[in-house]
């Protein structure tokens, strides 16, 4: 099933309007589509810094950098994770 879709019209100045017209043409999408994904993209970005300003509340930065540098000193030392690669997962095989 697919989900409900809404019409949602707004004004942009005629030079906005240009600009997103030209980088949707140069994507290979539509109008549509590039400002649904910008639109999309801005909207997860406010949720994620709206959910860092309650996580951190009024935490000053050097606390935060505090709390993870003491974390950070419970970790065991070793060297840092590397996956192995074989030639078809470089796409060397072709």
């Amino acid at each position: 099933m697919e989900p409900k879709r809404s019409v949602l019209t707004i004004r942009v100045p005629e030079e906005l309007k240009s600009r997103l017209e030209r980088l949707a043409h140069s994507q290979g999408v539509s109008l549509n589509q590039l400002v649904l994904y910008a639109f999309s993209k801005e909207a997860s970005n406010l949720e994620t810094q709206m959910f860092f300003s309650r996580r951190l509340g009024q935490k000053k930065r050097s606390d935060i950098f505090a709390g993870f540098d003491l974390t950070l000193s419970k970790v065991k030392d070793r060297e840092p994770f590397a996956p192995k690669m074989n030639s078809e997962s470089r796409g060397l095989d072709h």
